[in-house]
């Protein structure tokens, strides 16, 4: 978040360059599929997960399931869950919050609903800093926020009658806001599925297989356009329409009592793009990386976890190619249903991302009775 702390010079450049590029962002032509698109839904929730470097396609197995895999929500109990995460990125310029609850029906079917904000507040207007003489007025200055949202309803059983095998589905609704000047609304669908056996797990979550789209208005009014030196300043985009690709991820996961006391969990997820990306593994048509992450616990109550995740190829202005990577890690402590766990992503800075703090907290009605 901006404060004061901040010189007001590094305010202003940072204002006057996030105004283009939040337009830049809603400008798509028109039904073209996009790598990237409402990348806020991929970036995950839970601390948990985050210190598993994001291998968690088949770990998944509570409410936080309607991010991961809705195939995990069948297996919560027979009581309800609530859950909440709060993650600051970008030295808390950004801030990322999740709120869930997850229902248990008849018959292991469950229902959970999810909502997600990324925000960044307190950015720069300087839409109207230049009057129509090309003179700059810093009174002219004012603030406002750019936050994507989205609600997410799942459903999720043993539709087919395999005792092993469970689906899940996830609808979701998301809105995007950029202050006064843009706006979207968009839809798009989930499906995923797990086969538990005995603790051992396979998981294979579908993102976006609707080809999830975002439909932009955007307020050419409000940005003010004025021409300046035969320049026209703050030009609207003329498209509206962003589809978001579908992904896949294929996980497994295996449990081991290490003894009375302890146990450790491994966790290894493939990450699918159906497009030529930097990851680890790329071409014209598919392109994926790995994630692996390991938890060791002590009496289900005290844990602690590493992970590595987001394989990059990076190329350097040689030409030669380095390949980045994230590693995490964090802590988990579990009390009478409550869970309250810590990640520290990005550890020692090796990827191309700041390091980032995580905090996510649960709520398991089933131990309390």
């Amino acid at each position: 978040m901006f404060n004061n702390r901040l010189p007001n010079y590094i305010l202003l450049q940072v204002g006057t360059l996030y105004i283009p590029l939040l337009l830049l962002l809603c400008s798509t032509a028109h039904a073209q599929l996009r790598n990237y698109s409402n990348e806020f839904l991929s970036i995950g929730v839970d601390a948990r997960a985050f210190a598993m470097g994001s291998a968690y396609t088949a770990t998944t197995n509570d409410v936080y399931s309607a991010y991961w895999n809705p195939a995990g929500l069948t297996r919560i109990g027979d009581r309800w869950q609530g859950a909440a995460m709060h993650a600051e990125y970008f030295q808390s310029i950004a801030k990322y919050d999740f709120a869930g609850v997850a229902i248990p029906l008849e018959n292991r079917n469950t229902l959970a609903i999810a909502a997600y904000r990324f925000g960044v507040d307190n950015i720069l207007n300087t839409t109207e800093l230049i009057d129509n003489q090309g003179n700059i007025d810093y009174d002219r200055l004012s603030t406002f926020s750019a936050a994507d949202y989205a609600v997410t309803m799942s459903y999720a059983g043993n539709f087919f009658n395999i005792p092993q095998l469970d689906f899940g589905i996830t609808a979701k609704l998301i809105y995007r806001n950029v202050g006064k000047f843009a706006n979207s609304f968009g839809f798009g669908m989930d499906a995923g599925m797990q086969y538990k056996s005995r603790d051992f797990t396979l998981g294979v979550m579908a993102r976006d297989i609707t080809t999830t789209f975002n439909v932009w208005s955007v307020n050419q009014d409000a940005l003010n356009t004025l021409e300046v030196d035969g320049v026209l300043l703050n030009e609207a985009p003329e498209e509206t329409i962003e589809l978001t690709k579908p992904k896949l991820n294929i996980g497994a996961t295996q449990k081991i009592y290490l003894s009375e006391r302890f146990t450790a969990t491994g966790a290894m997820d493939l990450q699918f793009q159906f497009a030529q990306t930097n990851d680890l593994i790329s071409t014209e048509f598919l392109s994926f990386s790995p994630a692996a992450g390991v938890e060791v616990g002590f009496d289900d109550m005290i844990f602690v976890r590493a992970g590595v995740n987001n394989f990059q190829q990076i190329p350097n202005f040689d030409g030669a190619v380095k390949v980045n990577f994230q590693p995490n890690a964090g802590v988990g402590f579990k009390y009478h249903g409550v869970s309250v766990d810590y990640a520290l992503t990005n550890i020692g800075g090796q990827g191309i991302a700041l390091y980032s703090n995580i905090f996510s907290v649960k709520i398991d009605m089933a131990e309390f009775y």
